[in-house]
């Protein structure tokens, strides 16, 4: 039964009448957990999209795991390669996808819009985007070359466990590649068809997959 409390008249309640939703507890638990992995700036901003994505079914801002920085990572343009990975699970799957939501997630992650609205200037994104190509230019963002970055792509894209051989597609990794080969004007074709012929040697005999190694080895063109 309740009562009143003798000191300030407001209602009290014994243990027994309290009724917790059964879904509850496993509810706060994933969320401490995925706040921990993720680790965001504005706890409160981030749990209002993390529950949003969850009441609408959708891909919460997640990390995977907790992040630790690297000393050869930019850190300026606030984003990770955890959070990017984070990107890709959410807008991945949609193939094109409106600037408007990249806006969107971009600031359920607490990122800077200003980097934001350098990207969308780099690929002269407007309205709808091709998902990959905006994912390929955040990538460009977070490394100093473009054999970096072609590294980094392999390493979200792939299927392979962590520290496996980041196999990918070599018609994607090859139309990403050439993207951003493309975008730097002046830019000697020559060099990329180098890379690229050398390459097909591998990607025959691994069955259409490329893996960072084949690109890395000593004996292949530089990709820039």
């Amino acid at each position: 039964m309740s009562g009143e409390n003798k000191d300030n008249g407001d209602p009290y309640y014994c243990s027994e009448q309290i009724q917790i939703p059964p879904p509850l507890p496993d509810i706060l638990k994933q969320f401490t957990k995925s706040a921990i992995r993720t680790q965001p700036p504005d706890v409160l901003a981030w749990a209002a999209a993390y529950f949003r994505a969850m009441a609408d079914g959708e891909t919460p801002p997640v990390k995977e795991r907790l992040e630790m920085a690297t000393a050869t990572q930019k850190t300026d343009t606030g984003l990770t390669p955890g959070l990017l990975r984070v990107l890709n699970k959410q807008l991945g799957p949609k193939k094109q996808v409106e600037v408007s939501d990249i806006t969107e997630k971009w600031k359920a992650l607490n990122l800077p819009e200003e980097r934001l609205q350098e990207l969308f200037q780099i690929g002269d994104f407007t309205g709808k985007v091709e998902w990959l190509k905006f994912f390929a230019v955040a990538c460009a963002s977070l490394c100093s070359d473009l054999t970096g970055t072609m590294k980094l792509i392999c390493e979200q894209l792939t299927a392979d466990p962590e520290g496996g051989p980041a196999r990918v597609n070599f018609d994607t990794w090859k139309r990403l590649y050439t993207y951003l080969y493309q975008l730097n004007s002046e830019a000697d074709p020559q060099v990329m068809e180098a890379a690229l012929g050398y390459l097909a040697s591998d990607v025959e005999r691994q069955k259409g997959v490329i893996q960072p190694r084949n690109f890395l080895h000593q004996d292949c063109p530089p990709l820039q």
